[in-house]
């Protein structure tokens, strides 16, 4: 029953009235016991038990207040304390150095003070763990959002998880045509060998995570020591019910439950941001590359060209080119339809990408028309891969009903700084007047530029 608005004033009332009736009746009591009554019922004896009954009941309060009060009063201190950790927002990683002196409640007791102690204690942990996962949801997701680069975005993304989890090394795997290509790793001595490992294929293929305790199919090393992780994490990475990718992550402690639901956070952001690279690659590939050929596009090779002829210029090294096309791919066109002249350009396509150096590309330029950039290819470089694309071309057929067609082609080319030429157009201009004196010539040859 309450009296006033404090516990411990209606403590003290409470205590103060139980000594003054205490005192009341205590001489009453020592009659029982056969003590006189002229000893017992005198005016200095029935006030001295009052003042004696007072007298415990206050000495009860302060005992009272030295031991509940001084928790309480921690207690609440500390409480104030999260408080303003709270309302001032500042970050869970300040809230998550609480000290044992700044917000945890010692629980010293086995009853009901200690019960709301431990349950203080509990608060503050569960609170400092949701802050700290919401932080890092939050830096984890901005980085996401500025991320469009399928390399740079797994690398953030692992180092994200691996110091999130306390791993000690990890590893993001994305799907490709069915197949899983390593995009990012860290600390693994071998990380191929992720793409043959049973584990990985079975969480790939029935989309459920798993845990391995001390497992050695992965061996990690960091910077110091080499180390056989306590548990490893494979995880799929899915989009829309699919799987996108896998993170594999291996630590030398048991990683801690506190943090499942931020990773859980990470998987479904990770997964949506990789599916976002992939198509952003499939566009950037779709703009760079002829559709039928798959060769650069004009647009896209010019840029190309352009930071080729540069790069030359800077640093004094030549730079090659070659331009051919299809001798009488009209009549082809013409006699066969447009599907076996199509047929015919991606076979051209294939064969010039095996004619070619490697570092070297080619640009479908026009209809039949290509153009070949031959970095660091002096003008004797240039004429023997032309030659070679030529012949190679001449040899090849395509096969069409029952009928093996051929073509040959016409090829002009030239290279800087022997052709001292101010810019790139002038270049492709000299190679493509090459090419016109070579189909001028009789075609099925290749024509240096002459100025």
């Amino acid at each position: 029953m309450r009296i006033t608005k404090k516990v411990f004033t209606d403590l003290a009332v409470y205590m103060m009235s139980f000594g003054l009736l205490t005192g009341v009746l205590f001489p009453f009591f020592v009659l029982v016991t056969g003590v006189p009554r002229s000893y017992i019922l005198t005016p200095v004896f029935i006030i001295s038990c009052i003042l004696a009954g007072l007298l415990v009941g206050g000495v009860n309060i302060l005992i009272t207040k030295a031991v509940v009060g001084r928790r309480l009063k921690l207690l609440a201190k500390r409480m104030k304390y999260v408080d303003s950790k709270l309302t001032s927002g500042l970050s869970s990683n300040e809230l998550s150095e609480c000290s044992h002196e700044d917000c945890i409640v010692p629980v010293d007791s086995e009853d009901e003070i200690g019960e709301s102690a431990q349950a203080f204690n509990d608060l503050v942990h569960t609170l400092s763990i949701s802050m700290i996962n919401e932080h890092a949801i939050k830096a984890f997701n901005v980085m996401l959002s500025s991320q469009l680069e399928m390399d740079q975005l797994a690398d953030k993304a692992l180092n994200h998880m691996v110091g999130f989890m306390n791993a000690g090394a990890g590893a993001i795997l994305v799907e490709q045509g069915g197949d899983l290509e390593i995009a990012a790793s860290m600390n693994i001595r071998d990380p191929e060998k992720l793409l043959k490992n049973d584990s990985v294929w079975n969480v790939m293929r029935y989309k459920s995570g798993m845990k391995i305790s001390m497992g050695k199919d992965v061996i990690v090393e960091s910077p110091l020591v080499s180390f056989h992780p306590v548990e490893t994490r494979i995880d799929p990475l899915l989009y829309k019910g699919l799987p996108v990718g896998i993170i594999v992550l291996s630590a030398a402690v048991p990683f801690s439950n506190d943090y499942n639901y931020g990773y859980e956070m990470f998987l479904q952001g990770l997964a949506l941001s990789l599916r976002n690279a992939v198509t952003y690659e499939q566009l950037q590939k779709l703009a760079a590359n002829d559709p039928l050929t798959g060769l650069y596009n004009r647009r896209f090779g010019s840029l190309r060209l352009t930071e080729e002829f540069t790069r030359s210029t800077r640093s004094s090294l030549p730079l090659g080119l070659i331009m051919f096309d299809v001798d009488h791919f009209k009549i082809v066109n013409d006699t066969y339809g447009h599907t076996v002249g199509d047929k015919m350009l991606v076979n051209i396509a294939r064969i010039s990408r095996m004619a070619v150096r490697e570092g070297d590309f080619i640009i479908r330029y026009g209809g039949e028309e290509f153009l070949v950039i031959l970095p660091g290819a002096s003008i004797e470089d240039t004429l023997f891969v032309a030659e070679r694309l030529r012949h190679m071309i001449e040899d090849c057929s395509v096969q069409h009903n029952q009928q093996e067609l051929r073509v040959t082609i016409s090829a002009g080319y030239t290279s800087f700084p022997e052709d001292s030429v101010p810019d790139e157009t002038i270049l492709v201009k000299n190679a493509d007047e090459a090419l016109y004196s070579a189909k001028k010539a009789g075609r099925n040859r290749v024509v240096k530029f002459r100025s």
